[in-house]
């Protein structure tokens, strides 16, 4: 699956006219040329929603990494790509056949602070592609130059945060999280000028779309009810038919996002991701993880945990997400407002009918939660003390400093048997802590009816043994830029792509960081 949110073809054919043929249809280039098959929709919308520029040529791109199997997906040809001309094409020398280069704009709240003008500051949106799903996907570059938008940025990106981007991303796919996705990293042969000199990349991020809280946000500012109006109408036309067609469109479709953003920041928190930055320029429209900046998963359990080095105040700390979740919901309705007065027929019953709306956010995110937990704990059906049978475990985790990951993986062993208790237990600093609560989740698992094999076999497909652990990200990432050194790279990312399965020989990557090989604090890479 390209993502779990499944995003129909759009239609909008009363918003815009038919796609304009490309400049670009005559580029040449050996052999049968590069054909994304683009079939685009954004830039059928008026200017004032984006600004048309092309990357910016790179001086020596090499391919460091091809998704061979999303290609395939998106019904490309991954040879084409691999070729002098798609390599080209990916680091933004070329512009390919049918695509309409252009930076969307966007505004946002950054940390609670609003900025009016953000938008594409080093990043291409090529055009869009059917897939073989039938479903519609954005082609992006990332690191191509600087636009418009840029605020005396350099446009570009260092290969670190490309690499982690892609491993990170491609991570949460197969984990079942809808995300965007990595379809190729390519070196630019050029510096980017940090803290210090790091080596250039591009990196093509595949995407449902690239609507974003603060793409609304962008023309409320601006007190532009009609550019509201229409992004509103393309994304319910691009991801939310059915609210197009509801008694109150725009009700539905605050009420569709405020769904797709619980449900979604519920499977983070099952996983102990933290994104880092959940700014609303990057809380997406379509329920997808987007921008993956300085984000991690956390090891040991603590609802304060943070690692990104620019959230002093731990605003977008692990416990903190589903609370800022809202927040960016919130900003999402204020800037539909002059849409829903329209459609209720006054300010008060707007304000209401946004309220209402939000309002569902809370009880959509804790049930998600709530039925992700029973998964990981090996129970199918509901009973009252299930929310404080979870509650009280991780209380305990949190106060035994016990490994997320690796702790809900082992109790798929001692669901298999009394025997198991020993290793789980083990990860407590008191073991007591552990022993005194599975006796209480041993009373509620004989409840269940099913049997323990059929229990085991679920729980193992709720609980991965892998996720990309920061210090196996920082390792392959500094052998990568450091020394040029990709197999690092590539072996845990065949890991972290296959999560649920174990491997012999790979324990390593199954455990926490050592003391010494701890990771504090990840960057944002801009």
């Amino acid at each position: 699956m390209l993502a779990t949110k499944r995003i129909r073809v759009v239609r909008i054919e009363s918003i815009m006219s038919s796609n304009a043929v490309s400049a670009a249809e005559g580029v040449s280039g050996a052999g049968q040329p590069v054909d994304f098959g683009f079939s685009n929709t954004y830039a059928r919308l008026p200017d004032r929603f984006f600004s048309r520029i092309n990357p910016k040529p790179v001086a020596a791109p090499r391919l460091i990494k091809l998704n061979v199997a999303l290609a395939l997906q998106l019904g490309l040809d991954p040879q084409a790509l691999q070729s002098e001309e798609g390599v080209q094409i990916l680091a933004g020398n070329r512009v390919a056949r049918g695509s309409e280069p252009l930076a969307i704009a966007y505004a946002g709240h950054q940390f609670g602070h609003f900025v009016p003008q953000l938008g594409d500051g080093r990043a291409n949106l090529l055009g869009e592609v059917v897939a073989r799903n039938d479903l519609r996907y954005d082609i992006q570059l990332k690191g191509s130059g600087p636009t418009p938008f840029s605020r005396r940025g350099d446009g570009r990106a260092a290969l670190g945060p490309v690499l982690r981007e892609y491993l990170v991303s491609e991570a949460m796919a197969a984990l079942g999280v809808p995300t965007t996705r990595t379809l190729a990293a390519v070196a630019t042969g050029e510096a980017v000028l940090r803290e210090s000199a790091l080596p250039g990349a591009v990196l093509t991020r595949v995407a449902a779309s690239h609507l974003r809280v603060g793409t609304f946000e962008y023309f409320a500012a601006r007190r532009d009810t009609e550019g509201v109006r229409v992004l509103a109408a393309y994304a319910m036309a691009r991801h939310y038919p059915e609210a197009a067609t509801a008694e109150r469109p725009y009700r539905a479709l605050l009420e569709a996002v405020v769904s797709a953003q619980a449900h979604l920041v519920a499977q983070w928190m099952l996983l102990g991701f933290i994104h880092g930055v959940m700014n609303t320029d990057n809380t997406s429209i379509s329920g997808e993880t987007i921008d993956y900046g300085p984000c991690a998963f956390m090891e040991a359990y603590d609802v304060e945990t943070v690692f990104s080095s620019i959230d002093s105040q731990r605003r977008y700390a692990y416990g903190n997400q589903p609370r800022i979740a809202l927040w960016n919901l919130t900003r999402l309705a204020e800037a539909l407002l002059p849409l829903l007065e329209e459609e209720t027929g006054s300010e008060t019953a707007a304000r209401t009918a946004a309220e209402e709306a939000l309002s569902t956010f809370a009880p959509l995110h804790d049930a998600a939660q709530m039925a992700g937990w029973r998964r990981k704990l090996g129970l199918t059906t509901e009973r009252d003390g299930d929310v404080g049978l979870v509650q009280d475990l991780l209380d305990r985790m949190g106060a035994n400093r016990v490994d997320m990951t690796l702790f809900f993986r082992r109790l798929c062993d001692a669901a298999a048997g009394n025997e198991g208790d020993v290793v789980a237990g083990a990860l407590f600093a008191e073991p007591a802590a552990y022993d005194s609560w599975a006796a209480l989740w041993r009373e509620r698992l004989a409840e269940e009816s099913s049997t323990t094999e059929e229990r085991v076999a679920a729980m193992k497909r709720a609980n991965p043994v892998y996720i990309p652990r920061n210090h196996m990200v920082e390792a392959a990432l500094t052998a990568a830029t450091e020394r040029q050194d990709f197999e690092t790279f590539e072996r845990l990312l065949d890991v972290v792509t296959h999560p649920f399965e174990e491997r012999p020989g790979g324990e390593a990557y199954a455990v926490p960081a050592q003391p010494e090989e701890r990771v504090r604090w990840t960057f944002c890479g801009t």
